[in-house]
């Protein structure tokens, strides 16, 4: 496929692969944090936003019920959805 990225290598924000279980789980954690906090800055309309609430659940069921292996991509969906979230009051 012409338009697809390198899926080669991993991103760089990617946990590593030949740290320890533990560092990539902290890292994980880390990265989820990051986000929760992003979050809690929301504004009111982007609250009222029923993103908001799957923001929460991919930060916090969704992400606990799956494997370290997932965890990863499962930020990276919370993270492009704050992005789109924290866009609100300039879209309206």
């Amino acid at each position: 496929m012409p338009n697809k990225p390198n899926s080669g290598s991993p991103p760089k924000d990617a946990p590593r692969s030949g740290a320890s279980f533990r560092q990539r789980y902290d890292e994980l954690e880390n990265g989820r944090d990051e986000l929760i906090a992003r979050l809690g800055t929301l504004n009111e309309a982007s609250r009222k936003h029923a993103g908001f609430k799957r923001a929460q659940k991919l930060l916090n069921e969704t992400f606990r019920k799956s494997s370290l292996a997932q965890r990863f991509g499962i930020l990276q969906a919370a993270s492009w959805l704050i992005d789109i979230l924290e866009q609100i009051p300039f879209l309206l």
